[in-house]
């Protein structure tokens, strides 16, 4: 049997006390180290200490450390306007814990749920009086942030950003190296249409929503005397620069379109 001294260390998460050897011992919780009587068979017993510390009674609320870690992080964005995923939180606690503080959160009405695992802190607009819609433009960053894709708007929406058109599309598009689909946001149905390495890869270039308008516009539109003056207006000199510069990236028919809308920065390369 092992000796008393041993017994009484305080800070010890296990201790065998005897049966060292066994290859199945059973196993009894203390909530403090003692010296114990134990018996005499040949039986093996694990003794599990807690320290006083660390008893489940001096732990506090795991659920409300984590729910408000949740909400301090809210809090450093703009809260308004950032939509978060359970992945943003992943360090603060496990993915259980963390789905069930944001579950708690959503039904105290400190957040909202907009989609499928994305959530906001709701503002109540002025003249609705009722929560605002959310920006867009965040939830696809949440998006993929979340599924770890590269996404970008589609030519028609790309096109009329740039006062290419006055066409609207039916509904929200965009391009994706992820899978086709179709999620709500907030109400709103968003189409996610799979698009070529070739495409994707102005994703998160200044100049990708030219890129995506000349495709959208096609050869013979984009050769408008109008759309090369509303480009050369419009986009500012570090778009021109980065449309230059990632040229060769564009389909062969807009390589002169290209040069004819940055003329300022060809002559000055």
């Amino acid at each position: 049997m092992a000796a008393a001294g041993d017994l009484r260390a305080r800070h010890r998460l296990e201790q065998l006390v005897v049966g060292v050897d066994h290859p199945r011992p059973r196993v009894v919780r203390i909530s403090q180290p003692a010296i114990c009587r134990l018996p005499t068979n040949k039986k093996a017993y694990k003794f599990l200490t807690v320290p006083r510390e660390t008893n489940r009674r001096h732990r506090g609320n795991p659920v409300k450390r984590t729910t408000d870690q949740i909400m301090a992080r809210v809090s450093e964005h703009d809260g308004s306007a950032w939509l978060c995923t359970p992945k943003d939180f992943l360090d603060v606690a496990s993915r259980q814990a963390v789905d069930q503080a944001l579950s708690r959160l959503v039904k105290a009405g400190r957040l909202r749920r907009v989609g499928h695992g994305l959530y906001h802190l709701p503002r109540i607009s002025g003249v609705l009086k009722r929560p605002a819609p959310v920006e867009l433009d965040s939830a696809i960053k949440a998006i993929a942030r979340r599924d770890g894709v590269r996404i970008m708007p589609d030519g028609l929406v790309a096109a009329n950003q740039l006062g290419l058109t006055n066409a609207v599309p039916a509904k929200p598009s965009y391009v994706t190296d992820g899978p086709t689909r179709t999620l709500k946001i907030d109400g709103r149905t968003v189409l996610f249409r799979h698009a070529s390495p070739g495409v994707m890869q102005w994703a998160g270039r200044p100049s990708a929503p030219v890129a995506q308008a000349l495709r959208w516009l096609g050869r013979d539109a984009a050769q408008d005397v109008q759309v090369v003056s509303t480009l050369r207006r419009v986009l500012p000199e570090h778009v021109k620069r980065d449309l230059l510069h990632n040229s060769r990236g564009l389909p062969g028919w807009a390589l002169p379109l290209a040069r004819r809308i940055t003329t300022d920065q060809a002559a000055a390369a």
